[in-house]
This record gives C-alpha cells, sequence and structure tokens, in this order.
C-alpha cells in the first residue's frame, strides 16, 4: 500500500466560483423547503483547470470518457520558465537540463505563475504558449500528459496557431491539461502526477481535480 504520510500532496485545481465565465448554476433544493440542498449546474467543458479529448479539435472521434486511468497518472518533471513578455513562446531550450531527463511516458509540468493572473484579461490574452517545435518535442518523447498554467496551450485568439498546436498534441497521444494552480507551491523538480477528468459519455472535455504526490525529503 501507498504510505501517504511520505509525501506532499498538491492540489492544482481551480476551484469553481461564479465568477467565472463558464460556470454558474442554479438552487435546486434548499434545506428549508426540501431537506437537502443541491444545485443543477452550468459548466463549459474547458473553463478553469480542465483537460481536452482528441475530438475537442477533430483530432479522430476520441472523446473524453475513453481515457483510461492508466494513461492519467504517472512521474512528471516540473520545470519553470520565466515569463519577460506577453505571448512569450516556450522553447524546447526553455526546458534546460530536465529535456536530457526524460523517458517515455513521463509528463511535464510547465510553471509560468501565470495563474497569478487567473480572472484578468491578460490570463487569457497574453498568455505564454507552446511554440511548434516543443510541441513536435513532446510527441517525440512520448509526453504522456502536457500540464499548463495558461488555459490554453495556445494562443486563443489565433485560429490558426492555437489549431496547430491542439493538433500536433492531440494527433500524438499527448494528454493536455490547461489551467493549472499551485505549481510554485512544489519544491522538487519530480512529482508523481494525477489528473482525473469527470466522465462526461463523448465530451470534447472536462473539468478535472488535478493532484501531484511530492516526496517529502
Amino acid at each position: 500500500m501507498l504510505d501517504l504520510t511520505k509525501y506532499q500532496i498538491w492540489d492544482l485545481t481551480i476551484p469553481y466560483d461564479k465568477w467565472m465565465n463558464g460556470y454558474d448554476y442554479d438552487v435546486a433544493k434548499t434545506i428549508a423547503r426540501d431537506g437537502w440542498n443541491a444545485r443543477t449546474l452550468h459548466l463549459y467543458s474547458h473553463e478553469g483547470t480542465h483537460m481536452d479529448a482528441p475530438i475537442h479539435f477533430g483530432v479522430g472521434e476520441a472523446t473524453i470518457d475513453l481515457f483510461q486511468p492508466s494513461e492519467l497518472m504517472g512521474p512528471a518533471w516540473l520545470v519553470e520558465i520565466p515569463i519577460h513578455q506577453p505571448n512569450q513562446l516556450l522553447t524546447v531550450d526553455d526546458l534546460g537540463e530536465i529535456a536530457a531527463q526524460f523517458r517515455a511516458a513521463d509528463s511535464l509540468l510547465i510553471r509560468t505563475d501565470w495563474s497569478q493572473f487567473l480572472g484578468l484579461d491578460k490570463y487569457r490574452n497574453e498568455l505564454p504558449r507552446i511554440s511548434q517545435p516543443l510541441a513536435e518535442w513532446c510527441v517525440a518523447k512520448e509526453v504522456k500528459m502536457l500540464g499548463v498554467e495558461p488555459p490554453s496551450v495556445a494562443d486563443v485568439n489565433n485560429l490558426d496557431e492555437v489549431t496547430i498546436i491542439h493538433h500536433i498534441l492531440l494527433k500524438g497521444n499527448v494528454i493536455i491539461i490547461e489551467g493549472l494552480i499551485n505549481l510554485g507551491s512544489i519544491q522538487k523538480n519530480k512529482v508523481f502526477l494525477i489528473a482525473m477528468p469527470l466522465k462526461i459519455k463523448g465530451g470534447d472535455g472536462a473539468p478535472a481535480r488535478v493532484v501531484a504526490f511530492e516526496e517529502k525529503s
């Protein structure tokens, strides 16, 4: 059995709240009226911390419910990339020494501290972007999951770019996680990552609870 006392467990998930454009709810039941509380949720499938399925960009027919649990967990490298300008391109060189240590089926978490802008216009409109060579590197290295802090791996205001980058990654079987937080709390550059999306039949994507297990010193 896994001894959880040996790990610091970090929650990398944005809490859903009513300020988010893609999330809302109606009160369905109340204690006073019905004897219990319940809500009807209205949720955009790519709001907050979420994962993309290949069908999101028409890359085959694979949907979010077809991901197997074994595909959604495993060792992950954490790399910190400082951001110096709006819409900065992230490159293979930015990975530094970690690039040489990668093994097939490892995952990659990119810390940019971009989550500090959550709720601001720049969070979406000036986000750091995965360059095409970096996306191709992820495919060549057989990266299992790629996790980023911005709401997208590419410029959401540039349809050509966002399509190309998603196509490269999704065709290459790289699972995309967007909208991460709390990466700055992790001290080591290697963790065990678990990312579990809602199992929505036919889903193009889904909210996910993402956690990292960091071994204590």
